[in-house]
């Protein structure tokens, strides 16, 4: 029988257009319009989860997510034309909720008894944590140290579990949706039925798209492979809305109807018809040295985090691995986006959608011009309330289920960077176990204690060390940076530099390493005779 061998590829050649390429101005829209969608997820609930708890009003929720969308538009604009030019969106971050907790309950601002009054120092506090936290993404980025310690070996278990390490946002959150399918019983003798048979459901439909995705109605676009989130959503959408107009959820539970009622809190009802976001719209920022010494674990995760997910864009995008110098200018124009966080006041700071990535590899387009155009949505629908609030009117639940395949194309993607090393090496294969067995078991660990009122695991009578420390061991693509590249460059270094996949990746650390490297980070408008690569 004859050998079956699969060589290492640099570049994944099934995917249908690459960075610099660009599908034509229709497809390219409606697919900028799909990135816009699916980025709505987590900007719409990191504000629902931290904004109440501030004291804030539906009106400051609803002005919280534009803003939100407004900067993460700009920031993922100044990602794709000055960072690393990769096709990544930049938008809100779960890694800040526990430090901004952490503000949030700090005994100082507690006492104010006006809701609103509470939101507004709240907000101004966590501005100015989020300004000086920036400060240490900003220098570490523009130092270029920024990644010079990273081999195959250690990126490939940290970047799978960037995709594996969100699990909780996949299909525990799938289980909030029992009530937007169950509303069958209405019309079938009252079945009840499980909720985990709703989460089949969306996952059904997923999956005929998959095996429909060669059937080509219109001329020669797979559109049901190119649009799934526009095929998807809509759908499940339509019928939630159905359910809620019928008053099907009259009787469900509160989180029920939070959750998958498409007028939940009250989203189009309060959000202006216009609203530009500006700097210090919220008041001045206040500064403490606690908050952002917090704040500052946040930046580290969403560092970790955006590094990994810059690592599997460009995999998807068909380019090579970003260079150190090229990572360091993507970390620094992030560090300016989390900058740009705090003057504006969005509620948290920005890291790369993760989700967005796995759409890439969905959608086979790693276009740089898509993201391009998606800013653009983001910015014109942030200004226009009413009309953004609502796409944000999209149930929760429904992302939950797209997120279930993205993490995961993600996670594979990390993985796959395996290829480069020596997988019958015991030593690779000690690193690569304990990296993906720490990174989760850890989270879970310190997942099992935290909540607002206990602050986590590590509970001390200094608030801000409980909120740095349990940051940084919550999330698990940080725990696994931390054993993956101690151990990878103090296990056998010099005896194991083939093993670990070296001298590929060697070419890839300089700029000049590669030729293609200037064809796809190259910066625009000649820039680069100003600012030289190194």
């Amino acid at each position: 029988m004859a050998d079956i061998t699969h060589l290492p590829m640099e570049q994944l050649q099934d995917l249908e257009y690459c960075l610099d390429s660009n599908p034509p101005w229709a497809e390219a829209i409606l697919l900028a319009f799909q990135n816009y969608i699916l980025m709505l997820g987590t900007s719409v609930m990191v504000p629902s989860l931290l904004v109440p708890a501030m004291g804030g009003s539906d009106g400051d929720k609803a002005r919280v997510i534009q803003t939100l969308l407004f900067v993460a538009g700009i920031n993922t604009l100044l990602q794709a034309l000055f960072g690393t030019r990769l096709p990544a969106v930049v938008g809100g971050s779960f890694a800040y909720v526990i430090p901004i907790a952490y503000i949030i309950s700090d005994s100082s601002l507690q006492r104010i008894s006006d809701r609103h009054e509470r939101f507004i120092h709240t907000m101004r506090a966590i501005q100015g944590a989020l300004i000086v936290a920036s400060s240490i993404q900003i220098i570490l980025g523009y130092s270029q140290v920024w990644g010079l310690f990273s081999s195959p070996l250690s990126m490939a278990p940290v970047v799978g579990l960037v995709g594996l390490g969100l699990f909780q946002r996949g299909f525990p959150l799938v289980g909030v949706a029992q009530s937007l399918f169950n509303c069958h019983d209405l019309c079938v003798g009252q079945l009840r039925r499980n909720w985990y048979t709703d989460a089949v459901v969306d996952a059904l439909i997923w999956y005929k798209l998959q095996y429909l995705k060669h059937v080509r109605p219109f001329r020669d676009i797979p559109i049901f492979e190119r649009f799934p989130v526009l095929i998807c959503v809509p759908i499940v959408w339509i019928y939630a809305v159905i359910l809620t107009a019928s008053g099907a959820y009259q009787h469900k539970s509160p989180q029920t109807q939070h959750n998958c009622r498409t007028d939940r809190a009250n989203l189009i009802s309060t959000a202006p018809w216009f609203m530009f976001p500006y700097p210090l719209q919220w008041g001045p920022p206040t500064f403490s040295a606690g908050h952002s010494f917090a704040m500052m674990s946040a930046v580290i995760v969403s560092m970790v985090e955006s590094t990994g997910a810059y690592k599997a864009a460009s995999r998807l995008a068909i380019a090579t691995p970003p260079p150190a110098y090229v990572l360091s200018r993507g970390i620094g124009w992030q560090g300016i986006g989390v900058l740009l966080s705090g003057l504006f006041g969005t509620g948290t700071g920005s890291t790369v959608s993760v989700e967005n990535v796995g759409l890439l590899g969905l959608t086979r387009v790693g276009s740089r011009r898509v993201v391009q155009i998606s800013a653009g949505f983001m910015i014109f629908f942030s200004t226009l309330g009413k009309f953004g609030a609502v796409f944000a009117s999209i149930p929760i639940p429904i992302f939950a289920a797209l997120y279930c395949i993205l993490f995961g194309l993600v996670a594979s993607v990390g993985i796959s960077f395996l290829q480069f090393t020596n997988l019958n090496s015991m030593r690779n294969l000690v690193i690569i176990g304990l990296t993906l067995f720490l990174g989760i078991s850890v989270h879970q660990l310190f997942d099992q204690y935290w909540n607002p009122s206990r602050h986590g695991l590590v509970h001390t009578n200094a608030g801000w060390f409980n909120a740095f420390l349990n940051t940084i061991f919550l999330s698990p693509a940080t725990v696994g940076l931390i054993v993956a590249v101690f151990l990878d460059n103090t296990l056998e270094v010099e005896r194991s530099k083939k093993d670990r996949g070296m001298p590929w990746w060697v070419k890839f650390r300089t700029f000049r390493g590669d030729n293609r490297n200037e064809e796809f980070y190259t910066l625009p408008f000649n820039l680069n005779r100003f600012f030289p690569p190194t």
